[in-house]
């Protein structure tokens, strides 16, 4: 979600160093991207280390109310996000929302599509085990009712890319903050805009080829 759909990591980064400066601690933009796609309680940790005398808790509470409250004054969607998932709901497939915000964040941001964009949510507050772990996209296959190699996953963090590859996904990485490479792994895509649920089922057929020739190596 963060990063993928809407382009929220700067208000986490906002949110992020206010905090920490509260407490009178530094928090850099190398800092703040160390924590993208991260699971919540992970940050908390680090932003403890980082002197804020909060609860993991309360950090995590903090922090997405105060990305709430910035996407209640604008929501600023990623290029071609929303015509790329209305093109897959026009398609008749299936979508579930994996994040490692929480769920009231999830849901706050889904509220303000105006079309039914999902079927399921997956939030941090979900899971045991946040990305990279695949536990968030193995539930999300399974909310969804599908195998999770039958699914096309959409990340623009590394941790999630870790995460939809380790589950057995088809992984597209959408690189936006950090860095991708190039791997057998996974495919790249520069933006979203202009991309089609065509484009996503031609990724999955070349992910399932390449997957069908190295088992007959």
């Amino acid at each position: 979600m963060d990063g993928t759909i809407v382009d929220t990591e700067p208000y986490w980064m906002r949110a992020e160093t206010l905090l920490v400066e509260s407490y009178g601690g530094v928090w850099t933009r190398d800092d703040a991207l160390a924590l993208v796609g991260q699971g919540l309680w992970h940050s908390a940790r680090l932003l403890q280390a980082r002197g804020v005398e909060l609860a993991e808790d309360e950090i995590i509470q903090t922090l997405t109310a105060s990305v709430m409250e910035q996407i209640r004054i604008e929501i600023p969607w990623r290029p071609g996000a929303m015509e790329l998932l209305a093109d897959v709901r026009a398609a008749g497939i299936r979508t579930a929302l994996v994040t490692m915000s929480l769920r009231s964040l999830a849901e706050l941001v889904v509220s303000l599509i105006d079309f039914p964009a999902f079927d399921a949510i997956v939030s941090g507050d979900d899971v045991e085990h946040a990305k990279p772990h695949p536990q968030p996209y193995l539930l999300g296959a399974e909310l969804l009712g599908v195998q999770i190699t039958d699914c096309v996953a959409l990340e623009d963090s590394l941790p999630g890319l870790a995460s939809a590859v380790a589950s057995g996904a088809v992984a597209i990485g959408i690189p936006h903050m950090v860095e991708m490479t190039e791997s057998d792994s996974h495919t790249l895509w520069t933006t979203l805009a202009g991309r089609t649920a065509h484009d996503i089922s031609g990724v999955f057929s070349a992910g399932k080829n390449h997957e069908a020739g190295n088992s007959n190596d």
